[in-house]
């Protein structure tokens, strides 16, 4: 806002609109905020800054990700005569093991920008009809960080190969995502969210640099979130040309020291000032 205001207070005028946009459910859904302005055909624009914080870094795309869920069947019986019974955590127990070996085999798919893809599970649960039953179910949710060139596919393949998937009889499944904004709108959407990559040539990332340069009186850094962000739909699901400049360290994000220098801030403003122009210039042939 204080980026737009340095440009009414300058006159900085040209033949282009800059929107601000306050979008929700970014930490619950990735980019699902943009599918809704794109997809309901709220807005559609030219290029796209994100200002999640990139430590005035000009950030030029991310890996993607997927939640995949496993869940392995089992039989129940009694705690005290488990031998009747086809405990669901121990025949999930191999395939745990063998993601966390995935995550190793993924760094021979490392991208020169991006890096390499992970895998990690973050929750497991599991059923049974008691605490003194042998467990008739076990699923485990599955993080997968996508980097560029792996998709939906390949990355569900890639679990439902693994040998003690099928020993278990587990099913894969890729998660929908439907829960209520703060108006109640439910927006459904996969949970899938692809990486995208920006190419320093580009005149979305050569304005960016531009932008940069004269904000921070030095030549900029260019490189990549480690998080998500919003440019996994603007970008990823619908080729907008995006890119990122933001206050604040991402290292520090979602942290008992989360911080942001009020330097930044300022050097920000700039940025998001002189970017439209510089843009503009940059794309016309």
């Amino acid at each position: 806002m204080y980026g737009a205001k340095i440009i009414k207070d300058l006159a900085i005028e040209g033949d282009w609109q800059l929107w601000l946009t306050g979008t929700v459910l970014e930490e619950d859904c990735d980019g699902l905020c943009w599918q809704y302005l794109i997809n309901e055909k709220v807005l559609r624009p030219d290029v796209v800054v994100i200002t999640e914080p990139t430590n005035l870094g000009v950030y030029r795309g991310q890996r993607g990700r997927m939640e995949i869920e496993v869940r392995a069947p089992g039989r129940s019986a009694h705690g005290a005569h488990p031998e009747l019974g086809e405990n669901a955590v121990y025949r999930m127990a191999p395939v745990i093991a063998a993601i966390e070996r995935l995550n190793q085999d993924l760094a021979a798919g490392a991208d020169p920008f991006l890096g390499k893809g992970s895998v990690t599970i973050s929750h497991v649960r599991s059923t049974s009809p008691s605490l003194c039953a042998v467990a008739d179910s076990c699923t485990i949710h599955v993080d997968r960080r996508l980097t560029r060139g792996e998709t939906e596919e390949s990355a569900v393949l890639q679990v439902e190969a693994l040998e003690s998937v099928a020993r278990a009889g587990a099913r894969v499944t890729v998660l929908d995502y439907a829960r209520p904004s703060f108006t109640g709108l439910v927006y459904p959407t996969r949970k899938y969210y692809p990486a995208w990559v920006m190419e320093e040539s580009h005149p979305a990332v050569r304005a960016a640099a531009r932008a940069a340069a004269q904000a921070l009186d030095a030549p900029p850094r260019l490189g990549k979130w480690g998080f998500s962000t919003n440019g996994v739909a603007t970008c990823g699901m619908f080729g907008i040309p995006t890119v990122g400049f933001g206050p604040g360290d991402e290292v520090h994000a979602h942290t008992p020291d989360d911080q942001c220098p009020v330097a930044h801030l300022t050097r920000a403003a700039r940025f998001y000032a002189a970017f439209p122009g510089l843009f503009l210039a940059e794309a016309r042939p």
